[in-house]
């Protein structure tokens, strides 16, 4: 091997500049399940304004969480997420929000139901 074979050689595709604000907007809206171009996400208002999700100016934060499910309960979310075009993470946000605005009652019906 030769010192020539180690020079360093120029890059093949020229990578766009995106702005720090442009990138942080684009990691928002992928958190939210919105697509880059999109403006908004086609669910009810308050569950919307529930998750309004992270603007330059928001504080929400998000943490990640680790839960088990069954095999059911995964393809029925993968196939609801690849209906709708939302992000897996936002369609369990949506059902929390709705579930925890119902009624005890409500709730307890729910879960006596759901014994799967």
């Amino acid at each position: 091997m030769s010192l020539t074979d180690l020079k360093r050689k120029k890059p093949k595709d020229a990578r766009v500049k995106v702005s720090v604000d442009d990138f942080i907007e684009d990691a928002n809206n992928y958190a939210l399940g919105l697509k880059a171009s999109d403006g908004q996400a086609n669910i009810n208002s308050t569950t919307q304004d529930f998750l309004k999700g992270l603007d330059k100016k928001s504080t929400k934060i998000y943490r990640h969480a680790t839960f088990t499910l069954t095999e059911k309960s995964i393809s029925q979310l993968d196939e609801m997420a690849k209906n709708s075009n939302v992000a897996k993470s936002k369609i369990l946000r949506i059902l929390i929000d709705e579930f925890y605005q119902q009624s005890s009652i409500e709730q307890s019906n729910l879960l006596g139901k759901t014994s799967r």
